[in-house]
């Protein structure tokens, strides 16, 4: 009976450097593909590539500057971090000449291996170098000596073994014979160079060909098919080349991709035509791993905290408004443009609180606000804010905010409502003359007053009066209709809620109450001291007062 045992990827725990030098050293033919930046890099290794081409030409491109040593090194060093940041495999720098003499390529050199880059191809050209393929035969070659100094500069300046320098031969470009090509090469060997790429400018592979049979697998052999690009890859095999470059192909897709688009959308000036033939937008987002970033954020920017749930009480008309509510629920009243309930849920926005439900009532139909779920409360007319609280009870989440649907108030309220401790939290408006009481005010009782300290206070909640005074005496001031609930707290609500839907008078009862029954079986309702800045929406003088807290 045979095993099968599945192979073991030698690759993966390979760093960059040696993987590269596997590739280059490997009897098999591979191959690698270019890259410009950081999402075609990722698209690259997802590909299934091994390594990447870091094309001096695609990157030169994406600056939209000539492939002359336009673009600085430094330019393309700051693109090769972000390629190298986003992939796991090795990438090929096409360094051009080394970007200067000796010294240039030793500073290269380190600071390719400090971002993790795996090596560099260095051309026998002098610098600025251009493009081999625009008047190649006209341009001069390094001196040979010189060239191989760059070299062994650049291997003194490794500190990975591993780190590669292929020799790039630009002889047959130039228009040199195959001796001149092979006496450069031989050099380039002695010199230390890790591989040698032979260049060719003809649309057919003889000359790549005769050089591979010269050089005899002296050492890795690399080509660039760019102009030969139709001969059988069987062809470079049976030539024992080692790793095949497609040099350039990416960005040249990418151009003739974004040449058609553009050209469509301007003659047709819609995108209608060319939506379904592009990525769509959550491409970029995986390809850019937003993914990611959504669960790190889980884990440090919200402090072990969970996604926030709001749920507001928006199920009554707003008879106080007369004939602006006759068609709509006072939520769906507009301010500056916008309705009540848009305001609310930007501020929730804002703090990155998406999770928001509506339990809605009279005309519920008319409620249309992106970003918020509704539900409707069919009893609507003959019961109050428990009941309605009760209908969103079975999707009730780990954290929670209740509120009115009528309040208006300034942002940094709620901010720091969701940063005061306790597992349940009730907003206490201290201000005595207060523009903000308007209605039936709910008058709120706590263990201490607020002693105006710009340090939160601890301080309990001990009752909620429709009175001014009552046998605890004079109240602590107005609790404005908005409790944050943490995990225990929304376990003692959802207990409460059950306990007191079995008494007859359940459907009349509000918030004020559901607090005070939990506050007589012992459950801590801690208390956030604000000044004003807030608005109870019950009648058109308050529409008025509403401007001034739409921010």
């Amino acid at each position: 009976m045979h095993q099968i045992f599945a192979p073991i990827d030698t690759a993966a725990k390979l760093n960059k450097c040696a993987q590269l030098r596997v590739l280059l050293e490997s009897p098999q033919l591979d191959f690698i593909m270019e890259a410009h930046n950081g999402i075609s890099a990722r698209i690259v290794e997802e590909a299934g590539f091994k390594g990447i081409w870091a094309s001096g030409l695609a990157l030169s491109a994406q600056y939209g500057v000539r492939d002359n040593n336009e673009a600085s090194w430094t330019q393309i060093v700051e693109m090769l971090e972000f390629m190298s940041d986003v992939t796991s495999i090795p990438i090929l720098l096409d360094g051009d000449t080394g970007y200067g003499n000796f010294n240039n390529m030793r500073r290269l050199v380190k600071k390719l291996e400090q971002r993790g880059i795996a090596g560099v191809c260095i051309e026998d050209k002098l610098f600025p170098k251009t493009n081999s393929f625009i008047n190649g035969s006209r341009q001069a070659l390094a001196d040979i000596d010189e060239f191989c100094g760059k070299i062994k500069a650049g291997k003194d300046s490794q500190t990975d073994p591993d780190f590669c320098i292929v020799a790039r031969l630009e002889a047959l470009i130039a228009g040199w014979d195959l001796s001149e090509a092979m006496r450069r090469a031989e050099a380039y060997h002695a010199a230390g160079a890790t591989a040698i790429l032979i260049h060719s400018k003809s649309s057919r592979p003889d000359q790549v060909l005769a050089f591979a049979k010269e050089w005899a697998g002296r050492s890795p052999l690399v080509i660039i098919p760019t102009k030969y690009y139709s001969t059988a890859t069987d062809v470079f095999r049976k030539a024992e080349v080692n790793l095949v470059i497609w040099a350039n192909h990416l960005i040249r897709a990418a151009v003739a991709s974004m040449q058609a688009i553009a050209h469509e959308v301007k003659a047709s000036e819609t995108l209608i035509n060319i939506e379904d033939d592009i990525a769509p937008v959550k491409e970029i987002f995986r390809l850019q791993g937003a993914d990611e970033l959504i669960e790190a954020e889980k884990r440090y920017f919200n402090n072990g905290r969970h996604d926030i749930q709001a749920i507001v009480l928006a199920a009554s008309r707003g008879q106080e408004l007369a004939t602006l509510t006759q068609d709509k629920p006072k939520v769906m009243l507009p301010l500056g443009g916008k309705p009540l309930l848009r305001l609310l849920v930007d501020k929730f926005k804002k703090l990155a609180i998406n999770d928001i439900t509506v339990v809605a009532g009279y005309k519920a139909e008319t409620i249309d606000v992106v970003g918020a779920k509704v539900i409707r409360n069919p009893d609507y007319e003959t019961t109050g804010e428990l009941a309605s609280l009760a209908v969103a009870q079975s999707s009730f989440g780990e954290e929670m905010l209740v509120l009115y649907g009528d309040l208006l108030f300034r942002s940094y309220i709620l901010r720091d409502l969701l940063e005061c401790p306790g597992e349940i939290v009730a907003v206490v408006d201290s201000v005595e003359n207060s523009k903000s009481v308007s209605g039936s005010p709910d008058y709120a009782y706590c263990s201490i007053p607020d002693d105006l300290s710009l340090f939160g206070q601890d301080v309990n909640l001990l009752n909620i009066s429709k009175t001014r005074q009552t046998q605890l005496g004079k109240s602590s001031g107005r609790w404005i209709g908005m409790l944050r609930l943490r995990s225990q707290g929304r376990e003692w609500v959802s207990e409460a809620l059950n306990e007191l839907q079995k008494r007859p008078e359940f459907n009349s009862l509000g918030l004020p109450e559901l607090c005070n029954y939990l506050i007589e079986q012992g459950k801590p309702i801690k208390v956030l001291y604000i000044r004003g800045n807030w608005l109870d929406v019950n009648s058109l003088d308050d529409l008025d007062l509403a401007f001034q807290l739409k921010r």
